[in-house]
């Protein structure tokens, strides 16, 4: 269903009661709700919790902004290094979380639990930093807090995925091609065995929304939005840090980085997890991520 959630039209599905406390997922850069597992989302419903999951803007079935450009992400960088006051990006993360909260408004929901993947966790920081008062608990999964002394993905992941922010796929065929190759690098071992899912989910993503300058946007936002360890450390509600071991593209010290910056927050290192939600996982993700809610 459609909500309209600061000022632009958000895709949100709504899960279980809803009487039950909320969970509200927030999923990564360039990715649709779809990324979120069934079998995570069905698990919490199943623990006893309300759980939406929703369409960022610019990817998936929510508000695209058409006509506004941004910058590759290599000229982004440099201004942002040499330029800092000067912004390029027709938005930045604060205006993604705005839209989650926007999301709880038009869903009548006081407070939530928020749980954010990649660039998801970025977003969920800001919320829990800026609007802890719609705030249960925080748990962000594979992110960052973007400080410029933390370690970057290897080289070979940082060329695949700036290719992949320069939106040049040019046709569905081509976006199946590079997700296929993108989501190989960053997996875990048993993401990339799992071929064949990985490939229907893509397929089922594209099917939906093939939208290449979105993902563009949404770098700029995330470089334009720079250094989150200040407001990071002003995050006042109950946080559990979920990062996987085997993460290529946001190494797992970047996880902690949160923990370390969010007072009495815990670390959750699992092993054999990459920068993906790998199925055999889930039972546990959804154990920490129910246990977590529930304390607080």
């Amino acid at each position: 269903m459609q909500v309209t959630a600061n000022g632009i039209n958000i895709e949100v599905e709504d899960y279980g009661k809803s009487t039950d406390p909320a969970i509200l997922l927030i999923m990564g850069f360039s990715a649709q709700l779809v990324y979120w597992p069934l079998d995570l989302v069905n698990g919490l419903v199943e623990s006893g919790f309300r759980v939406i999951r929703f369409d960022n803007r610019d990817v998936g079935l929510s508000h695209k902004f058409d006509g506004q450009e941004a910058p590759g992400p290599i000229k982004q960088m440099l201004v942002k290094k040499f330029f800092p006051r000067r912004n390029l990006a027709p938005y930045d993360l604060h205006d993604m979380a705005q839209d989650a909260v926007g999301v709880l408004d038009a869903l009548e929901i006081d407070k939530a639990h928020i749980v954010g993947a990649s660039m998801g966790g970025m977003i969920g920081q800001l919320v829990a930093a800026n609007h802890a008062d719609r705030v249960h608990s925080f748990t962000p999964i594979m992110s960052s807090t973007n400080a410029p002394d933390l370690p970057g993905a290897n080289p070979e992941v940082r060329k695949v995925l700036f290719r992949a922010a320069r939106a040049r796929a040019r046709n569905p065929e081509e976006a199946l091609e590079s997700g296929i190759a993108f989501s190989s690098i960053i997996a875990s071992d048993e993401g990339r065995a799992r071929t064949e899912e990985r490939k229907e989910l893509l397929q089922t993503a594209i099917d939906r929304c093939f939208y290449p300058p979105g993902t563009r946007r949404q770098m700029a936002a995330i470089i334009q939005t720079g250094n989150l360890r200040p407001l990071t450390q002003t995050i006042s509600v109950p946080t559990m840090v979920i990062h996987g071991a085997d993460d290529p593209l946001i190494p797992h010290p970047c996880g902690a980085d949160i923990a370390a910056n969010v007072n009495d927050a815990s670390f959750q290192l699992v092993e054999g997890m990459g920068h993906d939600l790998p199925p055999s996982k889930l039972p546990h993700m959804v154990e920490l991520i129910a246990g977590h809610c529930r304390v607080a």
